[in-house]
């Protein structure tokens, strides 16, 4: 199975992307604000999940593992396939949509193209208390990544950044910049930006 895509973005077309991996261009499906986040000609690592029907081969994608486990999670529920589930994470952020879950808001959920009211609140009940975003995977993760300092790796995710050298460079960042800890919310764009010119100077 194809979990995960590493190469240049070809071209963004309406609703997918086209990955050049090797030579090789994979059309993946993936959600509008990872669409809107990409750029051509950049290098991405795109999470991704094959699926196979009776009328064709899809693959879609997700610049965090986050939203790609979240994508397998909305399937679980019954009457919810991929297209109805990316577009959820099209319509709503992981945040938004486990706030949503947590708080019974089917009027949020519902403004999902594909999704009626009742497919929403069936969400809300088969995943309620089920949606983990600081362990998606089930995977040992650092217990002091603050969501300040998160929400910067994604941003270097989302780049093209591998997490590991993502991680590194917001902690030393972090560490050198003498930067309060948990990371406010104003200073993730400074820490965001010293990161990125920290990883760029090590390519």
């Amino acid at each position: 199975m194809l979990a995960m895509l590493s190469g240049r973005v070809a071209a963004i077309e309406a609703g997918c992307a086209i990955i050049d991996v090797s030579g090789v261009g994979y059309e993946v499906r993936m959600p509008q604000s990872d669409l809107g986040s990409m750029r051509s000609e950049t290098t991405v690592t795109v999470f991704t999940s094959l699926n196979v029907s009776q009328d064709s081969v899809t693959l879609y994608g997700f610049l965090s593992r986050t939203s790609k486990s979240l994508f397998a999670q909305l399937q679980k529920v019954s009457g919810v396939g991929p297209r109805v589930a990316l577009s959820i994470l099209s319509t709503l952020t992981p945040d938004q949509l486990a706030q949503a879950v947590a708080d019974g808001d089917s009027t949020a959920l519902s403004r999902s193209p594909g999704l009626g009211k009742k497919g929403a609140q069936k969400i809300i009940l088969e995943l309620s208390g089920k949606l983990d975003l600081n362990n998606p995977d089930g995977s040992q993760q650092r217990p002091n990544r603050d969501s300040g300092s998160h929400q910067v790796v994604e941003g270097l995710i989302s780049l093209g950044w591998q997490q590991h050298d993502a991680e590194q460079a917001v902690d030393q960042v972090s560490q050198e910049g003498d930067f309060p800890m948990p990371l406010g919310r104003q200073d993730v764009p400074k820490v965001l930006k010293q990161a990125l010119a920290l990883l760029d100077r090590g390519r």
